[in-house]
């Protein structure tokens, strides 16, 4: 167990860590004693049906998600619904390699997949919470992949979803873009096979993922239109040291590796025997698939082509220069389209 002062209610905060017990992995080995960050925010109803679950995505906690879509006249209103906001595990806040006890820490935590966060969160929600219906299921990137997965293993529960710039199935270019980010960090001769003291002693492993994130993650509309510019930087590589690799810096490389693992091998075909169609055929849910239209990792033709097998679904795709990581939100026009089509959504009848 290593300490690492990223991980904090100062910075994350306010979340609580609910134990679930221990956790059988899809892939061998537990998680012991597994425990889930959750943020919560509004009321359960009396009649239990106004529950919102919201995943979080790769390096992305509770807080992030706080900050950029739930608030008092957002689709996701606290007055309204109760939003239960779940970090993933391997994040830094939920059950990860920084804080794993014995031989499970640090490059000995076990690979976990999309399936195991979902089945642990379907133990709290039923469990912790006593629910037996989400009204909605939303998230972004490995978000919308969590978004998925509920959907094709817990049709009866979700009565609607919203994957948001990610896919059911990750593409051949989507895992080797994730491998590549895995090994800018791996290269770097401090990382020690996973077994250094602190972040700082793989910063150039760090800030060669953080370039890579740059490249891809934002789009070249957003840099010939000088987006970075309007964001307060005034130059490209302000840009790139002091808001991507000052991002990451001090996040667990473990963590970062834990969460791409999974990413890359997101896939809810696994349930039918590779056949992609016959399982988001099992969705009963009310679903908007919402890519971005400058997503480089998540193409909106890669979503689309999934959205055509989800039965009665609708493709509502989200105009951003910002690219995938527009879900930062760093748009406005950006979160006011997200709002809009959540607010039909949450209005369909299911």
């Amino acid at each position: 167990m290593t300490q690492n002062t990223y991980y904090t209610q100062e910075a994350h905060g306010p979340f609580e860590r609910i134990g679930i017990g221990a956790l059988e992995l899809e892939d061998g080995g537990v998680l012991p004693d597994c425990q889930l960050a959750v943020a919560t925010h509004g009321t359960l109803n009396a009649a239990r049906d106004n529950a919102i679950l919201v995943p979080t995505w790769y390096s992305g906690t509770s807080k992030i998600m706080e900050q950029a879509y739930i608030g008092p006249g957002r689709a996701l209103d606290p007055s309204r619904y109760f939003i239960i906001v779940v970090n993933q595990i391997g994040n830094g806040l939920s059950t990860s390699p920084h804080d794993a006890a014995g031989e499970l820490a640090g490059p000995g935590f076990p690979k976990v997949r999309i399936g195991d966060d979902v089945r642990a969160q379907h133990r709290l929600v039923t469990g912790h919470y006593g629910l037996r219906e989400l009204a909605l299921v939303v998230g972004g990137s490995m978000g919308a992949q969590q978004t998925y997965e509920w959907a094709v293993r817990y049709p009866e529960m979700v009565r609607r979803a919203a994957p948001i710039a990610g896919t059911a199935k990750n593409t051949e270019h989507d895992s080797l873009f994730a491998q590549t980010l895995a090994d800018a960090i791996t290269s770097d001769p401090g990382f020690q096979g996973g077994r250094y003291a602190s972040p700082a002693d793989v910063a150039a492993g760090l800030k060669r993922h953080a370039q890579l994130w740059t490249v891809m993650g934002w789009s070249t509309d957003f840099f010939r239109e000088g987006r970075h510019k309007a964001l307060g930087f005034d130059s490209l590589q302000a840009f790139v040291d002091q808001f991507m690799a000052g991002y990451f810096a001090p996040m667990d490389p473990n963590a970062l590796l834990a969460m791409a693992w999974k990413w890359q091998r997101g896939d809810v075909s696994r349930h039918t025997g590779g056949d992609l169609a016959a399982a988001l055929g099992r969705i009963r849910a009310k679903t908007f698939v919402m890519p971005i239209s400058h997503d480089m990792f998540f193409p909106p033709a890669d979503c689309q082509a999934e959205q055509r097998l989800i039965p009665g679904s609708e493709f509502r795709p989200l105009a951003c220069i910002d690219g995938h990581l527009g879900l930062f939100g760093t748009d406005p026009q950006f979160l006011a389209q997200v709002d809009v089509h959540l607010q039909d959504l949450l209005a369909l009848p299911a």
